[in-house]
């Protein structure tokens, strides 16, 4: 059984920013989802395990960046240029035998989500 944990959120201004971390072992691609009150959960970005290939959802495309450090067992989220509709649970995934997903049944693993609010 492979345990995500995420870490990092917390409250900041609308223009500020915010980095993301995900404690996992193993060698799966990763992504990374979110849910606001109210909605469904949605992709936000998803990296393969080497990390050379990386994706992004049109609404965060240039204001974040997944990476991960395999020889840290962790996966990032740097977030920038945060907007008020970027408040959320951001949640971590991973997926096995998958080289990048964005749908959400394509992730077998997910850790237990970390609260990113942004004030305007």
């Amino acid at each position: 059984q492979v345990q995500l944990v995420e870490s990092g959120g917390g409250l900041v201004q609308a223009g500020g920013s915010l980095r993301l971390s995900c404690a996992a072992s193993g060698r799966y691609a990763m992504g990374w989802f979110r849910q606001a009150p109210g909605k469904e959960r949605e992709f936000v970005a998803a990296i393969s395990y080497g990390g050379g290939r990386t994706y992004y959802a049109d609404s965060v495309k240039g204001r974040f960046t997944i990476s991960r450090d395999n020889a840290k067992n962790t996966m990032y989220l740097q977030m920038n240029s945060l907007k008020a509709e970027d408040t959320a649970v951001y949640y971590c995934a991973a997926g096995r035998g998958l080289v990048l997903g964005t749908g959400i049944h394509e992730y077998d693993y997910w850790g237990q989500g970390t609260q990113v609010t942004v004030s305007s």
